[in-house]
Parts: structure tokens; C-alpha cells; sequence
């Protein structure tokens, strides 16, 4: 299958590259402060426009700094090696400082490469914008727009001029997108492998990885096809306790991340192996994916460099918490020396059908009436009794319990018949939600 054309978005950092993007996908994706180099890792977005679709990617400000800073240079590396596969380049710049030499440099690349460009003149809504204007002719590109993606002005010009380009491209080069089956998120503290593992896994460098924590500052998305289904993977930015939380793009990488768990199916819960234990900001992520409902496997990492001693500690424990990680899968990992990774797919897999399982009203309603028999649950000196048993939903399990006294079923009662359940039916990582009310009353 062919892929859609990529159109990228370049330019210098805080020229408002991120705020084009979100103005055309329509949507506050990327993260948008005023402070110089915010986005890291690329985004991408599919978008039509007058019949044409196409990726549309927001890649990181290129840097005259980057040679000092790791991460600045692997920005640039990835954002050069996107622009090379471009069939369009969105060129950005700044119109109220006029042209600069990085620019100039930039420029001259993108003619030596041939790749067809529009030039997006940004904060055209600003006096020295217009007065700037004249200026860029000499970058010698044909398409230039005048554009303010804070209001908007413009953006309707510059997707035409990207279509009028990609018009000219065969037709069978297009695609028919396939929409992923569900979306699988990479969760867990900053450093602890998560973008190595995206990348591992796409088998691209989709994510920026470097030993300083932090790295990766929005959730960046990417379909993965496994066997005969399409999943959508998502690397998320660390996710800190909120007293070590400085500055507010710290705290929006933090909330960018909890959404991408509501938004989910299945969680990978990666921990540092190396650590010895499973932490309590690490036990409450595990807390918070089921309480909303999702899958969740957990992951230990860097579990090659452990040795006999530091693998017992883990063991003892973790199994301070096993009342929680017995209903969990999990699988020790090394994205480095690529330990069990060949495991997690298929691990995947088994759980989302798990996820997805239903139960025939009657077989569920045999099985609990038969382990009351057994079992019989008495509250208040009244006997409580199952009338019905109905799965009403999936992903995750839902079960309606018909019964004759609703309000004496607490906690207790609850998870009676869900250790019932996970007794009989293979649930583990899997949350149930069971739900009790009255009988319906018939009416004659």
C-alpha cells in the first residue's frame, strides 16, 4: 500500500510552525508556549483538502545552537531527515525579524534538494511583517504566502498551494487510510525507555531519544501493523509527581500524557527495572488506568543489566503489591539488547481480544447463581440473591447483576463475583466494572 505524500513543516524555533499545524488540523495538538523550542519530536496529522490528502507533519525548530545540545542536534537530524521525504515543504518564518542567516542557509538546501516549497510569511497581522514582505522574494520560491496562524489569515492559501503541488502527482500514488482498530499508549516516568521502545516498534526513529530526561514533550501517535490487525501506537512524555513539576510546560507534558490514557485501549506501563521496585507515583498510574477503565501490562525495562541479587530485591518487592499485580500481565524487557521485545505484540494482541471478550447472559447467570449455592452472601441478616446476570458491555467488561436487595451490595459483595469471574475467564490486565439493581418489575 502506497503511504499519503508528506508535507512538513520547517523553519526556525518560535515561528509559530506548531500554531500552523494546529490551525490546519483544526485541533490544539501541539503544545504551544512562548518559549523557544517547545516541540521535539514530530507530529502528524492526516488532512484533506480540495480532494487531496496528505501527512502533514510539525517537525522541530531547527536550532543555529544545536551543535552544543544533544537534543537540539537530534531535532535537527530528524526534522532534515523528514524534509528529504517531503513532497512539500511548509517554510516558516518569522516576518516582523526579516531574514536571517539560518534561514538563508535553509533555503539554499531546500533548492539543492529540489522539493517544491511554500513560503509561509507568519504574523502578517503585525505592522513590520507587511513592511518585511518584499524581503523574502529573494529566497526565490513561487509560492510565498502571507499568513497569521494566530488568526487564521492565510491558511486557506497556503493548502491551496500545497494541493496546486501535490495535484501534480500521479493519481495511484495515493492511499486509502486504514483507522488503526485501538490505540495502544506507552505510559511511565521520564527516562525510563519509552521512546526507544516507540521506536523499536515502528521501526523508525519516531521518537527523539537522549539520556537527559524529558525528551519527548507531547504524545506523538503512529499506526503499526501486527498480524492482521492495525493498532495505533502512542509515546507520551513522562509523567512526574506534581511537587517536582517546575515549569508549565512540564505540566502540560503531564496533562497531554493522562489525556492520551482516557483516550486509549491498552496501556504499557514501563518502570525502570534498575530501580528495584515498583514506585507509589508508578502504583497510582496502575490505580488510575483501571479506575478509567483500560487495559494494562506492565513493563520492566533495562532488565538485562540486573543481576541475580538486584532480580530477587524486584521480586521480593514487588510482591508488596501483589493483591493488584496478580490481575496484571507483565514482561521484563531490554530495548537495549532487544530482551522479550519479540513477547509484547502478541501479549498485546491476547489482551485486547481479552478486552473485547463477551459473555452469553446465561452461561454468566449459571455460574453465579451456582457459586452462591455454594457460597451463600447474607447482609443485615438477609439473604442476597441473583436474579440475572448480563454482560452490557465490552472493552472494558461491564456487568449488569439483577438482585434482590441492590443496596446491601458494597465493596465486599462486588468483588465477590468478580473474583468469580476472573477465576473462570482468563482477565488478567483487564478491569471489570459490575454494576446492581433491582429486578424490572412485570407488568400484566
Amino acid at each position: 500500500m502506497n503511504k499519503l505524500p508528506k508535507v512538513v513543516i520547517v523553519g526556525r524555533t518560535n515561528v509559530g510552525k506548531s500554531s500552523l499545524f494546529n490551525r490546519i488540523s483544526n485541533r490544539t495538538k501541539s503544545i504551544i508556549l512562548n518559549e523557544t523550542g517547545v516541540t521535539r519530536d514530530y507530529l502528524k496529522d492526516a488532512i484533506t483538502h480540495d480532494g487531496i490528502s496528505f501527512d502533514l507533519i510539525d517537525t522541530g525548530g531547527l536550532c543555529a545552537q544545536a551543535e552544543h545540545d544533544s537534543i537540539l542536534a537530534a531535532i535537527r537530524t530528524q526534522a532534515l531527515g523528514l524534509i528529504e521525504k517531503a513532497q512539500v515543504v511548509v517554510f516558516v518564518v518569522d516576518g516582523t525579524i526579516g531574514i536571517l542567516p539560518d534561514e538563508q542557509e535553509l533555503a539554499k538546501m531546500l533548492h539543492k534538494l529540489g522539493i517544491p516549497v511554500v513560503l509561509a510569511v507568519n504574523k502578517v497581522d503585525v505592522k513590520e511583517t507587511q513592511e518585511n514582505l518584499y524581503q523574502f522574494d529573494r529566497f526565490g520560491f513561487e509560492h510565498i504566502v502571507p499568513v497569521s496562524a494566530t488568526h487564521g489569515t492565510g491558511i486557506s492559501e497556503v493548502l491551496s498551494s500545497v494541493t496546486d503541488i501535490l495535484k501534480e502527482r500521479p493519481l495511484e500514488e495515493e492511499e486509502e487510510r486504514v483507522r488503526p482498530e485501538y490505540k495502544v499508549v506507552i505510559l511511565g516516568k521520564p527516562n525510563v525507555g519509552k521512546s526507544s521502545l516507540m521506536n523499536i516498534l515502528t521501526q523508525d526513529e519516531r521518537s527523539l531519544v537522549a539520556d537527559q530526561a524529558g525528551t519527548t514533550r507531547e504524545s506523538i501517535a503512529e499506526p503499526i501493523v501486527f498480524e492482521k490487525s492495525t493498532l495505533e501506537l502512542v509515546d507520551t512524555a513522562g509523567v512526574r509527581r506534581k511537587k517536582t513539576i517546575k515549569t508549565d510546560i512540564e505540566s502540560l507534558m503531564v496533562k497531554s500524557s493522562l489525556a492520551s490514557v482516557r483516550t486509549s485501549d491498552l496501556i504499557l506501563l514501563m518502570v525502570d527495572a534498575n530501580e528495584g521496585q515498583l514506585s507509589d507515583q508508578e502504583l497510582k498510574l496502575a490505580f488510575y488506568v483501571f479506575e478509567q477503565g483500560k487495559a494494562l501490562i506492565l513493563l520492566f525495562n533495562k532488565s538485562d543489566i540486573l543481576d541475580d541479587y538486584e532480580k530477587e530485591r524486584l521480586d521480593s518487592e514487588l510482591e508488596k503489591y501483589l493483591f493488584f499485580i496478580k490481575r496484571l500481565e507483565s514482561l521484563t524487557i531490554s530495548c537495549k539488547s532487544k530482551k522479550n521485545l519479540h513477547k509484547l505484540l502478541p501479549l498485546v494482541e491476547k489482551i485486547w481480544h481479552r478486552y473485547n471478550l463477551k459473555i452469553p447472559s446465561d452461561e454468566l447467570t449459571e455460574l453465579f447463581k451456582r457459586m452462591l449455592m455454594r457460597k451463600p452472601l447474607f447482609k443485615n441478616e438477609k439473604k442476597l440473591e441473583l436474579r440475572r446476570a448480563d454482560q452490557i458491555g465490552t472493552a472494558p467488561m461491564t456487568i449488569k447483576l439483577s438482585v434482590n436487595y441492590p443496596q446491601y451490595f458494597g465493596d465486599r459483595e462486588l468483588a465477590f463475583f468478580e473474583n468469580i469471574l476472573r477465576k473462570n475467564y482468563e482477565l488478567k490486565s483487564v478491569p471489570v466494572i459490575i454494576n446492581v439493581q433491582a429486578p424490572k418489575k412485570k407488568h400484566y
